[in-house]
Formats: structure tokens, C-alpha cells, sequence
């Protein structure tokens, strides 16, 4: 059998399941007494006609002892699912024991009916690790029918059945065991959507507020000092109106985030760096049009030069930012300080999307000062205009 990352193995196929035990209930099952009942449905019918013969007059000891047997098995067989916890491993050896040597003393006191031993095969199959199970029953079948052979001629139909019950018992164990593990993989499953679902709408806002809400840090602040200086009204009228359309923007992006309908444009993210730059007297050298960038590739690098450029206004100092690209490239450089730190999360959420598309991402300080963020994709690889990894980190930026 192939082996696949996260493949739940539920069958018979490994070592491990069959030396494992029974895995725990993931939900809460019937009611205890619901149990009782359900279990008296399939003890009764044994119990029965051994009772009426001890209340009969001509009741012998034996018979007595052989209905004692029988309650103290019927006992065990109804109480075994409520006995049945994660840490009670030898408690179900000793009782798996204990009914076995119990069903095979009532065989024989019984006249050698081996049917008798179906509930003590079905228990073991059901409450031992397979491995085991087919050790206990194989063994105690195995034992029953000699001494059957010696002590008479036993009934090789009758018991040729309880060999087939015990194997579909045992098989339906395993169904058991396979729908339990089922049930935990899909629990894990969904804990993991949500989480996966909560970093992806962190890392989208991230990438939308953080660059919204720098922008408009800049400006406010460009307003304030013209106002302040009572210099260039107009201008600072003209910033503080455009505050007010990127925190506009910047509300219908989260809405849209939100609502997973959100779509990042390189031209237009070209644009925002433009004013970004712009409102921050940065002197920005950036391309007119983005034609001759493959089509399935803009998304991912509008999300590049959103970071990149939202860096740069943080951190950098910067006083002029060049950004060039071709076909299957982005490279956004600076001029400012240079400064070498760890990744932030911002940078390892871009790594994470040019991982999806098969490209590489390097952020490092350039020989002659500043920094240089490129982005490539190489030409054999197959680009789709894919959309951004399920998971992936949000936070900060760099």
C-alpha cells in the first residue's frame, strides 16, 4: 500500500492497527441503561430456558451451577461497553479471559452446544486489539473442539457457525475501529478548516490594513504639517480628501475580505504605491502599465508590491523606490537604511504565495545600500491565475 501525508490508516493492512486497541467513542453513545437493554435483548434467550429448569422441582445441583455460570457470563457480557475506557487495557484482557474460560466450561457442561461461546468471542473481538483477538478466540475455539473430539463426537456444523460468527464479529470490530478513527480524522479536519480559515482572513487583513492604513498615516501627517505651517491649503485640503476616500476604500476592502470577493489588481496596487509614495515625498520610479506581466501572475505580485512598498514607508527612510518587472519577475528597490532582520510574517505570507505558484521570493539588503524584494517565477512552471494558499501567516509585516 502507498503511504500519502495524512492518510488515516483504518484498516487491517498495517502492524500498528492490528496490535491497536479499540480507539475512544468521539461522541457520547447510548445511555448506560439504554445499553443494558440493548445487550438483555441478545443474554436473554440463554438465560431463559436455564432458569425455568432450576425453579422446576427436579432441578439438579448442576443445573444450578450451570445457571449461576450463565447470569455471572450474561453479566459480563451485558456490562462490557461501559467498562470499555482508553485506560482500562489489562481490564479487558481479564475480562476477555475470564468469558472465554467461562463460555468454554458451559460447552461442555452444557452438552457441548458451542453456540454458547459466541457472546465470550464476540466481547474479545470487540474489546482486545485484533492481533490478540485472533489469538483468544483461535485459541479457545481451537482447545473447545479438541476436547469436544476427545470427550465425543462434536457437531461440526454447529460449530463450524460459531466459527463464522466470530469472524463476521471480528470483521464488524474492525468496521468499528475504521468508523471511529474516521470520525476523530474529521473532527481534527474541521479544527484545522477554522484555524486555517482564521490565518487566511488575518493574513488578508493584514495585507489590506496595513498598507490602507499607512497610506493614510502619511497623508494625515503630510495635512497636519501644512496646516500647522499655514503654508499650501489647497494641498492639505486635497490630502485630507483623499484620507477620507482610502479609509472609504479601506472599509469596503474589509467587507469584501470578509465576503471573499476581494480581488488584488496589480495595476491598481501600482496606482496606490504611486500615491503612497507620492503623499510620503518619496521620489517613486514606477512602471506606466502592466501588460507584459503574464496574466495569471498579477495577483501575485500586486500583493508583492503592496507589501514591499508598505515596508518601505515604515521602515526604510527611504528617499526614491524604483520597482521594474517583466514576464515572470518583480523587483521593488530602495534607497533607504539596510537593515538585516528577521522575516516578519508579512514576508513569510508572500513566500507562502509565490510557493503556490511555484516562484521564489528574496528580500535582502543591496550591495549598494537600501533593499531589494524580487519576485520570480521560473518559465517552466505552469501559471493559473491560482488563488492564495489556504493557510498561510498573518501578523505584522517584515
Amino acid at each position: 500500500m502507498n503511504d500519502y501525508p495524512g492518510r488515516v490508516k483504518t484498516g487491517l493492512n498495517t502492524r500498528e492497527n492490528w496490535w491497536s486497541a479499540m480507539p475512544p467513542r468521539t461522541g457520547r453513545g447510548p445511555k448506560p441503561t439504554r445499553w443494558v437493554l440493548i445487550m438483555l435483548t441478545f443474554v436473554l434467550p440463554l438465560l431463559i430456558p436455564a432458569g425455568l429448569n432450576v425453579f422446576r422441582s427436579e432441578a439438579t445441583g448442576e443445573g444450578s451451577v450451570i445457571f449461576g455460570l450463565l447470569v455471572f457470563y450474561g453479566a459480563c457480557y451485558v456490562l462490557f461497553p461501559m467498562v470499555m475506557r482508553p485506560s482500562g487495557r489489562w481490564m479487558y484482557f481479564a475480562l476477555a479471559g475470564t468469558m472465554l474460560l467461562t463460555g468454554s466450561v458451559l460447552t461442555f457442561l452444557m452438552g457441548g452446544n458451542p453456540y454458547v461461546l459466541v457472546y465470550a468471542t464476540a466481547v474479545a473481538a470487540f474489546i482486545l486489539p485484533p492481533a490478540w483477538a485472533v489469538i483468544f478466540n483461535g485459541t479457545t475455539l481451537l482447545g473447545v473442539l479438541i476436547g469436544l473430539s476427545l470427550t465425543g463426537a462434536p457437531d461440526l456444523g454447529d460449530f463450524v457457525t460459531v466459527v463464522s460468527v466470530t469472524v463476521a464479529m471480528f470483521f464488524m470490530a474492525n468496521l468499528v475501529r475504521a468508523v471511529r478513527k474516521l470520525e476523530a480524522a474529521n473532527q481534527e479536519i474541521a479544527t484545522l478548516a477554522v484555524a486555517g480559515e482564521r490565518e487566511r482572513l488575518a493574513r488578508d487583513l493584514h495585507d489590506i490594513l496595513g498598507h490602507s492604513l499607512t497610506t493614510i498615516t502619511v497623508k494625515a501627517g503630510l495635512a497636519r504639517r501644512m496646516l500647522e505651517s499655514g503654508k499650501d491649503d489647497g494641498r492639505a485640503l486635497e490630502e485630507i480628501r483623499e484620507v477620507e476616500g482610502l479609509t472609504r476604500s479601506a472599509l469596503s476592502d474589509i467587507r469584501a475580505t470578509v465576503s471573499e470577493y476581494r480581488e488584488v489588481s496589480l495595476s491598481a496596487e501600482l496606482a496606490g504605491a504611486r500615491a503612497a509614495l507620492r503623499a510620503a515625498e518619496i521620489d517613486a520610479d514606477l512602471p506606466h502599465a502592466v501588460d507584459n506581466i503574464e496574466p495569471g501572475l498579477q495577483r501575485t505580485f500586486g500583493y508583492v508590491l503592496r507589501e514591499a512598498v508598505t515596508n518601505v514607508l515604515r521602515h526604510s527612510e527611504a528617499k526614491r523606490v524604483t520597482v521594474r518587472f517583466g514576464k515572470r519577475w518583480l523587483e521593488i528597490e530602495d534607497d533607504g537604511e539596510a537593515v538585516e532582520a528577521p522575516a516578519g510574517n508579512g514576508l513569510r505570507g508572500l513566500t507562502e504565495r509565490l510557493d503556490a505558484v511555484g516562484g521564489t521570493l528574496k528580500a535582502a539588503p543591496r550591495p549598494g545600500g537600501g533593499w531589494l524584494v524580487r519576485a520570480e517565477v521560473p518559465a517552466t512552471v505552469v501559471v493559473s491565475d491560482p488563488r492564495a494558499p489556504f493557510t498561510e501567516a498573518a501578523g505584522e509585516c517584515a
